[in-house]
């Protein structure tokens, strides 16, 4: 990222093809390094910009050349003049939010000599009253009566105070601000008719309650000392799916006579505000965030569709859209109830008072201080995915072999990115022969001739004239021809050697167990002795060399398809048998591997807890990982039965994972691309089950886009073309995802912070649970013979050591379940016994006999 501080660093050039479109170079720049390093950078020659986002400050000067700049760009733009001055007009703003959103605003008499154009002909919205006047010459009858009436109706409650202000984009940054109170008519009358007087076109002068201050005092509480006044102000982002999340809050606190404003009072934190107000309690705080949150949110849903509607001449250019928004909240009571009302939308302000609370947590202190993330940061990350998507624009991928009908996302996925794929393919009539550039028909499932096909290939693609900037695969069985057909053409991807390596099963382990360092610690860690099965001879041999129980799998398959736990030499024998009469062939179960035969190993069996971690690696270096955690698997056949991202371990074994993950990867030589590897949490760490060199299937790629923002499809097409995705280096998951065996479907966990409290015992849960029966199943790791079943108590029970409360949807009851340990219990009535991490807030790891329980905590 560059900041650029004059508008003179920055060009304006003519796209080509895009008339009326211009790009943008910067030639000069602040460039940022880690260790809070900066330096004056000159690019020579200029640097293309694939994103901007513009300070539109006060003033005619610098703000007026920046949205000149902003203006009709190719790149991806998060602010423009025109929608700037949308925001700045309170009036519009006012009922956008109050229309919309569904957000409380200050009951409003607003007088104009024309309406807005967004307004006109629009419905009239509750508490707001608009009063179009005829021109500027007698008119203070008509604005005396409506002052009067307004001053006097039901819909400013308790206010004893009203404010006039001006409207309009250029009235922005000047206080014109006058406080009268409520019974004073005429004065209030004639503060309007005079500022009447300077109103132009589409402005409008606004007489507004002023929100009484809401009095916090419980008992308990210190005695209050003069009325004071919260102001709250909310940074709310937009994200992946251009749905809206609460970044920060940070308040203000006055004396309730004044008008409180930016820069004129310190920044405090939502809790501190509340508690000098008089209110210390933790419930009714988190009750006060969740109303902030909830209509902070909606206020930029309710912005959005208002651009959505919009042409590309009223946003100022066809990639802008607001990316963040800031909202000024008063607190007030309404209805007995402690509420938000929002008083206005900016931009820069509400970022600047966030940046200048972690400033003050910045400064060195002493005690633990809870890790916050940044206001900024789901911003920068917004700012980051929209540029990836300018930078991929037009580029030209071939993609080796178009998988099943379960992929239809990646083409789905590249014309919303605005690739230009093309597809090599050995089914003439496979679906999305239709949905690419160029398709071509080859056959590429004769592995054994990868070298050759993969020259063959190259003439080909250099025959019809093609100019690839990448190429990659998420099939399985083509990992290894992709590769050398990189090599070929002379495209980015790990080497052919390291493809073939993570391809063969037993080859990666046993590799991975030579390698024995330096660095320390070694691969060889995290490996699992193992025998390559081709014959019964060496079945035989096998059973002498590797512990039993052991587990016999395909060397090259997928699916876990052949895969069985065996206790014995006659069982191994007899699952090689079976496998080698059922399986010979890809068309005995097309899409597992089987086109590279049906060999066979046999590995140690390993006890622990099962997880995916799914990592991007470009140049050897760890850009992401994402680890997700699965329930126990059904045996003897290893069935999958539960899954749940993120993870429920504790930080320390999440790293562990990941770091275990990531050196198994570089062992084998795999330095670039999207990578899949599976693991088991043993007693003595990490061990290794197999790694899967592309991007991880089923549902973790739209759990991994759902919760952390981060397409896994668009960095590895990112890596294939040589460009290091930029990722959030320790995202956050904002919620949980969970699915189970039967319905393979995906499950919502959490969209809220759970509200827990840890014990010696166990943890607090409150949870929503979905119920959803499954077969019987053999669970060959229950941890107590027989459930137990704590029976209903009263409503709301007080909360003991080691319990969980909950509601159950569809039962309409208050049940507490009792979990000893790590394992927490369900009726069997309700046909559901779930495994929970001990870990406060984690989720069901699993459902090992009767059903499924997932929740949201």
């Amino acid at each position: 990222m560059l900041l650029c501080l004059s508008p003179a660093w920055l060009t304006k050039v003519p796209a080509p093809g895009q008339p009326g479109e211009a790009a943008l170079l910067v030639s000069k720049a602040v460039s940022f390094h880690p260790g809070g390093l900066t330096f004056l950078d000159d690019f020579v020659p200029p640097r293309r910009v694939t994103y901007f986002l513009a300070g539109l400050g006060l003033g005619p000067g610098q703000g007026r050349e920046a949205a000149e700049l902003a203006r009709d760009l190719t790149c991806p733009t998060g602010a423009s003049a025109e929608l700037a001055r949308l925001l700045e007009d309170r009036l519009l703003t006012r009922r956008l939010l109050a229309q919309q959103g569904g957000v409380a605003v200050p009951a409003t008499l607003a007088f104009t000599y024309k309406l807005p154009a967004l307004l006109q002909g629009r419905d009239a919205s509750p508490g707001l009253r608009l009063v179009e006047l005829s021109g500027k010459e007698g008119q203070e009858t008509l604005v005396k009566d409506e002052v009067g009436a307004f001053l006097h109706s039901e819909a400013l409650g308790d206010a004893l105070q009203v404010a006039i202000k001006l409207s309009g984009w250029r009235w922005r940054g000047r206080q014109v601000l006058r406080l009268h109170p409520r019974a004073e008519v005429g004065t209030v009358a004639n503060t309007v008719l005079a500022l009447l007087e300077k109103l132009e076109e589409e402005e409008s002068v606004l007489v507004e309650a002023v929100c009484p201050s809401a009095r916090l005092s419980f008992p308990g509480s210190p005695q209050p000392g003069p009325a004071l006044a919260v102001r709250i102000c909310a940074v709310v982002c937009r994200t992946e799916g251009d749905r809206p999340l609460l970044s920060k809050v940070v308040c203000a606190v006055g004396r309730g006579d004044h008008p409180l404003r930016h820069q004129s009072s310190l920044p405090r934190t939502l809790e501190v505000a509340l508690a000098q107000c008089g209110l210390g309690e933790a419930a009714q705080v988190a009750v006060v965030r969740r109303s902030v949150k909830a209509a902070a949110e909606a206020a930029l849903a309710a912005v959005l569709a208002l651009e959505a509607d919009l042409s590309v001449e009223q946003r100022g250019g066809r990639q802008v859209c607001t990316d963040f928004l800031g909202v000024d909240f008063a607190l007030t009571v309404a209805g007995g109830v402690l509420t938000p009302v929002a008083l206005e939308l900016n931009r820069g302000l509400c970022l600047e008072a966030c940046g200048a609370l972690e400033g003050l947590w910045a400064s060195p202190r002493s005690g633990p201080v809870a890790e916050e993330a940044a206001a900024a940061a789901p911003l920068v990350e917004t700012m980051l995915r929209r540029s990836a998507r300018c930078l991929m624009e037009g580029k030209q991928l071939l993609v080796i072999g178009g998988g099943g009908f379960s992929k239809k996302f990646v083409w789905e996925a590249a014309r919303d990115y605005g690739l230009k794929l093309h597809l090599v393919e050995s089914d003439p009539n496979h679906f999305a022969s239709q949905l690419v550039q160029t398709f071509i028909h080859f056959d590429v499932t004769e592995h054994r001739r990868d070298e050759d096909n993969a020259r063959l290939l190259a003439e080909l693609v250099r025959a019809r004239g093609l100019q690839l900037d990448g190429c990659f695969s998420y099939w399985d069985d083509c990992l290894v021809l992709t590769a050398l057909l990189c090599q070929e053409l002379g495209l980015p991807c790990s080497s052919p050697a390291a493809m073939r390596l993570a391809k063969q099963k037993s080859h990666t382990q046993l590799h991975l167990l030579c390698r024995q360092g330096p660095p320390w610690p070694s691969p060889s860690l995290h490996a699992v002795p193992c025998c390559p099965l081709e014959s019964e001879a060496d079945v035989e041999r096998a059973v002498h060399q590797v512990p039993l129980p052991g587990v016999m799998k395909l060397e090259f398959g997928a699916g876990a398809v052949g895969v069985r736990l065996v206790e014995d030499a006659p069982q191994c024998h007899e699952h090689f048998s079976r496998i080698a009469r059922d399986l010979q062939g890809e068309a005995d179960h097309p899409g597992i591997g089987l086109g590279w035969g049906n060999a066979m190993l046999l590995m140690e069996f390993i006890e622990g807890t099962e997880h995916d971690v799914d990592l991007v690696l470009f140049g050897g270096r760890l850009l992401a990982a994402f680890v997700s955690d699965n329930g126990p698997t059904r045996l003897p056949g290893f069935t999958e039965t539960a899954a749940c991202m993120p993870t429920g371990l504790a930080p320390e074994q999440e790293a562990q994972l990941v770091q275990a993950a990531f050196r198994c990867c570089l062992g084998c030589g795999l330095l670039d691309g999207v990578f899949n590897v599976e693991l088991k949490l043993t007693g003595s760490g990490p061990r290794l089950i197999e790694i899967n060199p592309r991007m991880g299937g089923f549902y973790l790629r739209d759990w991994i886009l759902e919760l952390y923002g981060v397409d896994l499809l668009l960095a590895a097409a990112m890596v294939a073309c040589g460009l290091r995705p930029a990722l959030p280096t320790h995202p956050r998951a904002r919620g949980h995802l969970g699915r189970t065996e039967r319905r393979r479907r995906h499950l919502p966990l959490a969209t809220q912070s759970a509200c827990q409290r840890t014990t010696q015992q166990g943890c607090e849960f409150h949870l929503r649970l979905y119920l959803y029966a499954l077969p019987t199943l053999p669970h060959p790791n229950s941890l107590s013979p027989e459930p137990r079943w704590a029976p209903p108590r009263q409503p709301n029970p007080a909360p003991l050591p080691g319990s969980c409360t909950g509601k159950t949807e569809g039962f309409a009851k208050d049940c507490r379940f009792w979990h000893p340990g790590t394992q927490l219990q369900f009726p069997r009535s309700l046909a559901t016994d779930a495994i929970f991490s001990p870990r406060a807030g984690s989720v069901p790891l699993a459902s090992p006999e009767r059903g499924a329980a997932v929740a949201e905590c």
